[in-house]
Parts: structure tokens; C-alpha cells; sequence
């Protein structure tokens, strides 16, 4: 579970109803109960759920049916439902959407990633890079988990990952060996991880001996030819790979047998289509 603070909660809220609902209040649409709901109109997965169960809550509003984070929706189903007074439901309404929205969106793009994957490697792991849209990084890791995918990278602190620009910063950018050495020896309960750009990088990165060689934008027979060349050096490590992967080419990446398969391209899906229902009670 990834920790949502209650100020990103009211960070949302304040960002759209700070001063209030003009047009509620004009109306005089308060100290009334009432009722909403969130509806999938088209298949999804679930993501969200809990978060907009809490910012509703937020607002002194009863959560009387939710359906769990983490769900393949294949017909439309009410996925919320809260009362009470009408004007904090319209406060709440828009917030709780676009979350949904946006959450589900991610969600369902990453395990449609993930199934068509393990259609030709079970086994295969589908990893979501840091390049969430600014702002939304909880919101992004929460979802693509509720899509069955893993965290590659959740922050730079997180993991060891030499990069081309690392190493061209460095006196020797083409030493691998002594890279990883260091690295090695100032991280030394991290496994090393290093991207290669191109067959020539691949093939000093192999002789260098990392834990993880990441390959960047290779086609998948580049990907086959290099783990060709590190069976043949007999490297232990593995070799992954990340860059251009998303649903029309996922298949082909995933049958080259490599064990993890890097992709932002969640972030970027359509989002849920969510209806809205508010009456009185």
C-alpha cells in the first residue's frame, strides 16, 4: 500500500472548492440530504476507490458502498457511493471523479500490459518507470500497482541505475568495470543496474559484469542478439528491457524471454469513462 497524507487529500480539495460552490450556494442547495454515485461506463480496473472514500469522508460524507482498488470491471457497476448534505457532495463530486478518472485510466492500461505480456511469458514482470506526469506520483504508483505491474524506480535513492550521462561526468566514461566497482563499493547492499544504448555498450556492460543490464530502446531481435552475447560470455546477471514498450508492441518484447519489461506509457492512457449521479435522498 502507498501512503496518501491527508495534505494531498486537502491539497485536492482546495485546489477546487477553496471558496466554495458558487453556483450551490446561489441556488440554495444545502442542509438537505442527498445521494452519489460513481458508475464505470466501460470496462476498467479499479484504482482510486480508497482515496476518494477518504477526501469524501473529508467533507463529513458517508461512504455507503465501494468496491475494492485493484478490480477488472468488465460491465459498468456502481464503484461508489456516499450521502449526505447536497452541498458537500457537489463539493466533492468533480475531485472524486477526476481522481477515479485518472487512477483507473493508469490502472487498466497497466494490466492490459501485463496480460498481454504473460500471454507469451507467465512469468514476466512489468515494471513502471518515475516518469509520472508532475504532481500525480502517488496517485501514478498506487494505480499501476492496482494494475498488477511493479515499481522499476520509485525515486533516485531507491535503486543504483548508471546511466550514459553518469558516466560521461566521469574522467574514463568508458571504464564500465571501474564504474561498477565504485558503485559497488559505495552501495554495497544495492545491486548495480546500467543501460546500455546501443549492441557496443551491451557488450561492455556484459564483460563488466553488473547485476542488471537495462537495455534502452532496442528492437526485440537486438534484445535476442544480446542475450545471445551474454550467454555466450556467461553472464549471470539479467538483462532487461525498457524504452518505446507499450500494448501494440508488448507481445513481441515479452516472447524475447527477458524477465522485466520497462514502460511508462501508463501515465499516459485515456482516462476512465466515470458517470456521476447526485439526487436528493
Amino acid at each position: 500500500m502507498i501512503y496518501m497524507p491527508d495534505s494531498l487529500l486537502e491539497y485536492y480539495l482546495l485546489e477546487d472548492i477553496s471558496m466554495g460552490d458558487l453556483t450551490t450556494r446561489s441556488l440554495g442547495l444545502h442542509g438537505k440530504p442527498g445521494r452519489m454515485t460513481f458508475t464505470n461506463r466501460q470496462p476498467t480496473t479499479t484504482s482510486g476507490i480508497k482515496l476518494s472514500e477518504r477526501l469524501l469522508n473529508k467533507l463529513g460524507l458517508k461512504v455507503t458502498a465501494a468496491l475494492a482498488d485493484g478490480m477488472n470491471i468488465t460491465e459498468p457497476q456502481v464503484l461508489l457511493c456516499a450521502e449526505g448534505d447536497i452541498a458537500a457532495l457537489h463539493q466533492g463530486w468533480k475531485v472524486a471523479q477526476n481522481i477515479l478518472e485518472w487512477s483507473c485510466g493508469v490502472a487498466h492500461a497497466a494490466s492490459k500490459l501485463v496480460q498481454q505480456a504473460r500471454t507469451q511469458n507467465p512469468q514476466v514482470q512489468i515494471a513502471c518507470t518515475r516518469k509520472s506526469i508532475p504532481g500525480t506520483r502517488l496517485l501514478a504508483t498506487t494505480a499501476i500497482l492496482d494494475g498488477g505491474a511493479i515499481i522499476h524506480r520509485a525515486g533516485c535513492a531507491e535503486t543504483i541505475l548508471l546511466f550514459a550521462n553518469h558516466r560521461h561526468c566521469l574522467p574514463q566514461p568508458f571504464d564500465w568495470q571501474q564504474h561498477i566497482a565504485q558503485l559497488r563499493r559505495n552501495a554495497p547492499e544495492k545491486k548495480v543496474i546500467v543501460e546500455a544504448d546501443s549492441m557496443s555498450e551491451a557488450e561492455l556492460a556484459i564483460k563488466a559484469k553488473p547485476d542488471i543490464i537495462q537495455l534502452d530502446k532496442f528492437s526485440p531481435q537486438q534484445i535476442l542478439e544480446a542475450l545471445n552475447l551474454a550467454a555466450q560470455q556467461g553472464f549471470r546477471g539479467q538483462l532487461i528491457a525498457a524504452g518505446g514498450i507499450k500494448l501494440s508492441n508488448i507481445q513481441d518484447y515479452a516472447a524475447t524471454g527477458v524477465p522485466v519489461l520497462v514502460t511508462s506509457s501508463p501515465y499516459y492512457a485515456k482516462p476512465a469513462d466515470i458517470k456521476v449521479t447526485l439526487k436528493p435522498n
